[in-house]
């Protein structure tokens, strides 16, 4: 057995689902709602169509229709924009409601989901005519009852949430698996249902896509921030081993990786030992949404008489495997890491995860084509008054380059056109941090567009009031040579 192996991140996929009638389910709408009943109907008026949201260029980036390059030079505001583009790009999908619903519906094992009949039977002969799935996964779909079967449900179940598609109309309801459990309310229930499903999406496109064999996969890390568990170990997890089932990885087993938003950098350095060492030859790092972020900051967009635009759930799904001599490989001999001793200052947290990286592999800061961070969506964060969190991370490296007097003050501005990117991603916690970029560099790399990327993503340990903390972890993937 070789314990040595080096490492290639092979293919990628992105996932994201419209989702404008679950938004009053995210965790600030909901507080809202039940502060002021009106804002339901404040955040219906807000509220995207699908085509809207296919077309918008941020979401485009995403799954690969549109490049970074292009979407710094188009004029911003981009939800203004109404580009016919295809919902199916080189780099993931965008589905709607209705089949993100019906999805979950397909993967629910306990009953969770009860669909209307009549919206359950029109979804089934969509599903099976467009020949996306076999009769057998369509099975799994929820029959249905009756509007009046749910309305009476939730007049009587105050446990119960109703699903509402962005129209208004009822299509079904959750319902909680304890009366008594906290952690297995229906709102919780539904923050992960959503989060396995859209985990399991990106795993099945890009297992289809690139004709891999399902049962070839060895092992599944998760990254995501839910919380899967009951009353006696919330949190416990294991979604991964959820998701390889639900993907037909009947070979695989799997466990659950949290560090905040530097879940998913953590997985890959893990999965990429895993296979360097011999124990595996395929793991898929995997990350699911994070429902609760929906209309994180909708106020902002309302105020400014815009479309609530944090009305997508995201997923992804990166392969790792052993050297191909041809895909990208991962530089396992100069992981960035934030350790304990480093502090909490953004300078010093730079200092740990880009430049002692560089300096371990004697590389200056220009020699990494791009750098992918908190890849925050500008128009989100902005009109809440956020700031635009990828340009102001890609001026703290450039001044880190002047201080290591690499490039000179007036540099600064060019090293960030060129290296940096603009923000693209949904405010999806972890989703967000860096891997929206994985399947442009793999590309940009097999194409002989990049050389190096480096991936580097920080976590905010405090949120859980255990210690004062951040986190930090980057990598550098380079062409195959």
């Amino acid at each position: 057995m070789n314990h040595t192996r080096k490492v290639v991140i092979s293919s990628a996929k992105n996932f994201l689902a419209h989702t404008p009638g679950l938004v009053r389910y995210g965790s600030k709408p909901i507080r809202e709602i039940d502060n002021n009943p009106n804002t339901l109907q404040t955040i219906k008026e807000h509220s995207r169509g699908f085509t809207d949201a296919v077309s918008y260029p941020p979401n485009q980036v995403y799954i690969g229709g549109i490049s970074v390059d292009n979407l710094a030079k188009t004029k911003q505001p981009w939800y203004s924009l109404k580009d016919n583009y295809s919902p199916k790009q080189p780099y993931g999908l965008i589905i709607s409601e209705e089949e993100f619903i019906t999805r979950m519906s397909m993967l629910d094992k306990f009953n969770l989901i009860t669909l209307e009949k009549n919206f359950s039977n029109t979804v089934k002969d969509k599903l099976l005519k467009n020949g996306n799935f076999t009769e057998s996964k369509v099975k799994n779909i929820d029959d249905g009852v009756s509007l009046e079967d749910i309305n009476e449900e939730l007049s009587k179940n105050i446990g119960s949430l109703p699903l509402n598609l962005e129209n208004g109309s009822l299509i079904g309801y959750v319902k909680r698996a304890h009366d008594l459990d906290q952690s297995l309310t229906a709102e919780v229930m539904l923050e992960n249902l959503a989060c396995k499903v859209a985990a399991v999406s990106a795993v099945w496109d890009l297992l289809k896509d690139n004709e891999i064999d399902p049962h070839s996969i060895d092992y599944v890390i998760n990254s995501g921030e839910e919380a899967v568990g009951d009353r006696y170990q919330r949190g416990g997890g294991n979604l991964a081993k959820a998701i390889a089932e639900d993907s037909d990885c009947i070979n695989a087993s799997g466990s659950d990786t949290k560090a905040f938003c530097c879940g998913p950098n953590h997985a890959i350095m893990m999965g990429s030992a895993l296979i360097s060492s011999g124990i595996y030859n395929k793991v898929l790092v995997v990350g699911g949404c994070s429902l609760t972020k929906l209309g994180m900051k909708y106020q902002g967009h309302v105020m400014k008489d815009m479309p609530i635009l944090e009305d997508v759930l995201a997923g992804s799904a990166i392969l790792l495997e052993p050297d191909n001599n041809e895909s990208p490989i991962i530089r396992l001999d100069s992981i960035g890491k934030h350790s304990v001793k480093a502090g909490g200052s953004q300078a010093k947290i730079l200092e740990e995860l880009v430049s002692k990286p560089l300096k371990s592999l004697n590389l200056k800061f220009e020699n990494i084509d791009k750098y992918a961070t908190e890849l925050h969506n500008p128009e989100v964060t902005e009109p809440s008054g956020s700031g635009n969190v990828p340009l102001l991370n890609y001026k703290l490296i450039s001044a880190l380059a002047v201080r290591k007097g690499e490039i000179n003050k007036s540099e600064m501005e060019k090293f960030v056109e060129k290296h940096g990117m603009p923000g693209f991603s949904p405010t999806q916690g972890h989703i967000a941090s860096a891997i929206p970029f994985m399947p442009h560099a793999i590309d940009g790399i097999t194409n002989g567009k990049y050389d190096k990327v480096m991936f580097l993503a920080k976590g905010s340990l405090f949120l859980g009031r255990m210690t004062e903390m951040s986190d930090g972890l980057s990598f550098i993937i380079q062409s195959n040579t």
